[in-house]
């Protein structure tokens, strides 16, 4: 992988990232496969409510494709380094929307409705790593952080506007012609991947297989500093995702606001995190913004009036933005020909946690109370956090923070060699 020689002291600005060319298509061919996910999981949990009537199956196949994200994460990831980025991220997209198509065939069973569900999810486990080992490749050493912050305030403003365009539409039409408005933006996201982006060997030779997805798996965790970044990346958030999922019972009356709230903390800290913090400053703030992601959360056993209530919400989801910092540290213990392995397997990680803590969030608020189960799993989170700072001062490595030097990066794969890169990139003017 290309990689810039100098070491920047400052954070790459939204005007470079723009102006990289293939960041352009990448960006919009990402923001309508999230638009139509967004209109697809809304479009398709109305539609088994409607069927079954049960709270569970509809959650279900809301979030299913995210919790099937770990098959694809153990079985087939090493596809996220071994294809051609441009057809993968074109045939990633052209299988959502012939999936998202045949989940809007009347009469589909059920069974069938589930096993589409898993494969979306496979594909997506693999199409994530491969999109984020892109990006990665394409902007400048120092960009990524600020890259990556722009995809998650595209992906928060393109969720706010897809579930209330959702909405709408489920009002207007009916869950099944949404469905395929869904599908036509998985086509455009295909189209926009096969035009615009630039053909590129694989980072790394070598034929996909399930052995060589767990060889990989064994050696990016057989680094104990890389594996606290995975651990740090994956439990803190997951467990506060878990207090996010009890606003409905907290306050049903009010969880849209709370949602909101969330929503801008998130916005607010990857601006504050990917724009205006020079690395060295990121460097000191991964475990501390993963304390405050926590810290507000645990006042919600007092019963917070709703200001105060959406104002810790808000605060809190400014902690959402270590991810970012920790993604850096963990590339920088990556040998780059495994770097969309690499992130591919900490976003399966990190969706599977996610809903894991959602459930497990449920069922303690089930025996006890919303506010306490928040509080509870908000307390977890803080644990979990204050243990990977423990371990790191001993190990000598941790969730995010310096930067790794060269000897611990990890070792190659017998028999692999890294593809041949394209000429040095040029750093933006």
């Amino acid at each position: 992988m290309p990689t810039t020689s100098t070491t920047a002291t400052t954070s790459t600005t939204y005007r470079e990232l723009f102006r990289t060319p293939e960041f352009r298509p990448l960006f919009v061919s990402t923001g309508a496969q999230i638009a139509a996910q967004t209109l697809s999981g809304l479009a398709l949990a109305t539609l088994v409510y409607r069927t079954t009537a049960s709270p569970l199956l509809s959650s279900l196949s809301m979030f299913g494709p995210s919790l099937a994200q770990m098959l694809g994460a153990t079985f087939f990831l090493s596809a996220a380094d071994r294809l051609p980025p441009r057809a993968a991220l074109t045939a990633s997209s052209l299988a959502f929307a012939a999936g998202t198509a045949v989940l809007a065939l009347p009469s589909l069973p059920l069974g069938a409705v589930f096993a589409v569900i898993l494969l979306q999810g496979v594909v997506a486990s693999v199409g994530g790593g491969v999109r984020w080992g892109l990006l990665n490749e394409i902007l400048p050493r120092d960009g990524y952080v600020t890259g990556r912050s722009v995809f998650n305030i595209m992906n928060g403003l393109t969720q706010v506007t897809g579930f209330a365009t959702g909405a709408a539409l489920l009002a207007l039409l009916a869950p099944r012609p949404t469905l395929l408005l869904a599908a036509g933006l998985h086509l455009l996201a295909a189209l926009t991947a096969a035009v615009g982006l630039t053909p590129r060997h694989p980072r790394s030779t070598g034929r996909p297989s399930l052995r060589a997805t767990w060889r990989t798996n064994a050696l990016l965790w057989s680094s104990r500093p890389r594996r606290l970044t995975y651990l740090g990346l994956w439990i803190p958030n997951g467990l506060v995702v878990g207090c996010e999922s009890l606003f409905v019972a907290h306050d049903p009356g009010s969880a849209g606001t709370l949602f909101a709230c969330a929503a801008l903390g998130m916005l607010i800290g990857d601006i504050w995190v990917g724009r205006f913090l020079t690395p060295a400053r990121r460097a000191r703030l991964a475990h501390p913004l993963l304390l405050l992601l926590a810290a507000p959360y645990t006042l919600f056993v007092l019963h917070p009036s709703l200001p105060l209530a959406a104002a810790l919400a808000t605060l809190a989801s400014t902690g959402f933005a270590a991810s970012l910092i920790q993604q850096e540290h963990l590339m920088s213990l990556t040998p780059p020909h495994l770097s969309g392995h690499a992130l591919g397997l900490h976003s399966a990680g990190m969706l599977t946690l996610q809903g894991t803590a959602a459930t497990l969030a449920g069922t303690l608020a089930q025996l006890t109370s919303p506010a306490t189960a928040i509080t509870t799993m908000a307390t977890l989170s803080a644990t979990v956090t204050g243990g990977l700072v423990v371990a790191g001062r001993c190990g000598g490595g941790g969730g995010g923070g310096k930067p790794a030097s060269p000897k611990r990066l990890g070792g190659r794969l017998r028999g692999e060699t890294t593809a041949p890169a394209p000429r040095p990139r040029q750093r933006p003017s």
